[in-house]
């Protein structure tokens, strides 16, 4: 073979080989990826549905007990935290100013009484004086002047003693009122609880004038009330009768159960300010009703004031199929939704009919089977790295 032809064949070599080389890179940089899929299993599982709300503990029931006469707490008789029953003594007040109280007024009815027992005696020598001055008015024998004088002076008579009758009743209900402040200086417990605060010590000097002094509060801790702050966009959806539980901020795990009593028609009042004037006007916080309901207590384990975390259960549904919230897709107009479900290696769209959620999981109620797989991302979806992309023109 000439040196011209030889050269000739291995140029076309050399092209042929890059023109190969060329198609093998195209192939390589520009053929479509394969399409790796993130699914789910639709799993059989227990789904509630809630509203979630931050309450408080409360007492069943508060009683603050205090004093309605003035004086020195004497004496104490219980410490906080001890459990009383009703009609137990928990206090007195010295008592010297409301015995002297008494005392004057039993001396006042006394005096009022002598009064009365006088003016009747006088009243009878009355009597007897208008009687002969009728008698010898009758004769011609006594004068008018004189019948008239001891007339009056029967009649005025009378009248005082109807006055002294009228103060004397007047000086017994000062007397039972004196006896009832007497008594008002033991204070006895009005309800069976527990002594939660102390609130006047030993010691110290009461003045009730103006409003009753508080020297402890008794509370029912037996039971304690659960106060929910509910907001304005959950209280539509709950009424009295759901089931409810609540956990602590200290213990999470254990959980207290109850049932929705009331819910306060009121909102919660926190202080805030409305923006505007009259009618126009808006509020410049979220709004808050209270939902309350009780648990019990007795061991008593809930304090009051403690922080719970609570859950008013709207539905509930025990092993029924569920499948992840993101992997839903358009929601149709017959409130059907479809849903991408992973076939072998090819995904194909169903059209599912769903049920209650908890935002996390929601329940399949028609169109999907235990154990298919849906979708919920792939990676046509992640942005394309430069590994993926062919080197521009010029550069290694």
């Amino acid at each position: 073979m000439k040196a011209p032809q030889k050269k000739t064949v291995i140029v076309g070599i050399i092209v042929t080989l890059l023109v190969t080389a060329g198609i093998a890179a195209a192939k390589k940089f520009f053929a479509p990826q394969k399409i790796t899929y993130i699914t789910a299993p639709t799993t059989p599982m227990d789904l509630e549905e809630s509203v979630l709300a931050t309450g408080i503990l409360k007492a069943f029931k508060t009683v603050a007990v205090g004093a309605q006469v003035n004086g020195q707490l004497k004496t104490l008789h219980v410490a906080l935290g001890d459990k009383v029953k009703k009609g137990q003594l928990l206090a007195e007040i010295d008592p010297v100013l409301p015995q002297n109280t008494l005392k004057d007024a039993e001396a006042q009815v006394d005096n009022l009484q002598a009064q009365k027992r006088s003016k009747q005696a006088l009243l009878k020598q009355y009597e007897f004086a208008y009687q002969r001055q009728s008698q010898m008015n009758a004769k011609d024998a006594g004068s008018k002047a004189d019948l008239e004088v001891a007339q009056a002076q029967l009649e005025s008579t009378r009248h005082d003693i109807s006055s002294l009758e009228a103060q004397i009743r007047k000086a017994i209900i000062a007397v039972d009122t004196a006896r009832a402040n007497l008594g008002y200086t033991r204070i006895h417990a009005p309800i069976d609880g527990t002594v939660i605060s102390i609130d006047t010590e030993e010691g110290q000097t009461v003045v009730s004038n103006q409003t009753a002094t508080t020297i402890l509060t008794l509370a029912t801790l037996d039971t304690m009330t659960v106060k929910a702050k509910i907001s304005e966009a959950d209280v539509t959806r709950v009424k009295p009768g759901l089931p409810t539980y609540f956990t602590l901020l200290g213990d999470g795990d254990t959980r207290y159960y109850g049932k929705l009593r009331a819910i306060e028609p009121a909102p919660v009042s926190n202080g805030t300010t409305t923006a505007g004037t009259g009618s126009t006007g808006s509020s410049s916080s979220a709004i808050y009703y209270y939902g309350l309901f009780e648990v019990p207590n007795p061991d008593n384990t809930l304090k009051v004031s403690m922080t719970t975390q609570v859950a008013v259960v709207l539905n509930q549904a025990k092993q029924t199929l569920c499948i992840p919230v993101s992997a839903l897709g358009e929601k149709r107009n017959d409130g059907k939704t479809t849903v991408r479900v992973l076939v072998g290696e090819q995904a194909e769209t169903r059209t599912i009919r769903t049920g209650m959620s908890n935002n996390v999981q929601i329940q399949v109620l028609d169109g999907l089977k235990e154990g298919e797989k849906v979708i919920i991302g792939d990676s046509s979806s992640l942005p394309k790295t430069d590994s993926n992309r062919m080197p521009p023109p010029g550069r290694r």
